[in-house]
């Protein structure tokens, strides 16, 4: 069976709301994370200051001292994670760069990279959090569980961010800012030139526009694993 069939095939049967028992077994007690894809290690660093067994994976180093493998994410899968939290790349399935959707070779990369996603989403990791723009995942796979921006998390900025989750909560907001300005360049081409507004955004490049806001980071950490530093030092 190809990649492309596997994924269909795997997405039909791999959707569902069993969140609440998972979760609240494993939640809130000593687990340890796979941040798939990260080389910010804001998302790691935020579940190992809450006590948890915390390392990042991506092709790239670390950026700051912690727990890294530096490889194919694939190669790591199996180490007995109780939660990962999967940043895959969106380069081929980002809404930003459906101009060049049409062509041929950019459908298969599409493709490969959807593959991936469900490669992650359907290890047999308990808990997975897969991150990603609105795109192709919404029209390959399925439409996410939720979608939320910085700007509830304690940051002025927008930035929608998708997330697919296997056997865990949403994530609540928490801390509103009710004025907030575009975080990516936004309607710089053919919306700009029709006379939309437009805004250059803040990133000023492809790594700082994938790094995850420390607020979100926190909110992860918080939520679907819970500060346990108390119950280590009993």
């Amino acid at each position: 069976m190809s990649l492309r069939s596997c994924f269909r095939c795997r997405v039909v049967w791999g959707y569902g709301w069993s969140y609440r028992v998972a979760w609240s077994e494993t939640g809130h007690s000593d687990m340890r994370i796979l941040v798939a894809c990260e080389f910010s290690g804001t998302v790691r660093d935020a579940f190992a200051a809450l006590g948890h067994d915390a390392w990042s994976c991506d092709i790239l180093p670390t950026e700051k001292p912690g727990n890294h493998y530096q490889g194919d994410v694939r190669e790591f899968l199996g180490l007995g994670w109780d939660l990962m939290v999967a940043h895959p790349p969106c380069t081929y399935l980002s809404r930003a760069g459906a101009r060049w959707w049409g062509s041929e070779e950019r459908q298969a990369l599409g493709w490969d990279a959807a593959a991936f996603v469900a490669q992650l989403y359907h290890c047999d990791i308990p808990m997975v959090a897969i991150e990603n723009p609105i795109g192709k995942l919404n029209r390959l796979w399925r439409y996410p569980d939720q979608t939320i921006q910085p700007y509830d998390f304690g940051h002025p900025y927008s930035k929608a961010t998708c997330l697919w989750l296997k056997n865990l909560p949403p994530l609540m907001a928490t801390e509103i800012h009710a004025r907030h300005t575009p975080f990516l360049p936004s309607n710089t081409g053919k919306g700009k030139r029709a006379g939309q507004k437009s805004s250059p955004g803040v990133a000023k490049n492809a790594h700082d526009a994938s790094r995850t806001f420390p607020g979100i980071a926190a909110a992860m950490a918080n939520q679907w694993g819970g500060d346990i530093r108390a119950k280590q030092a009993a």
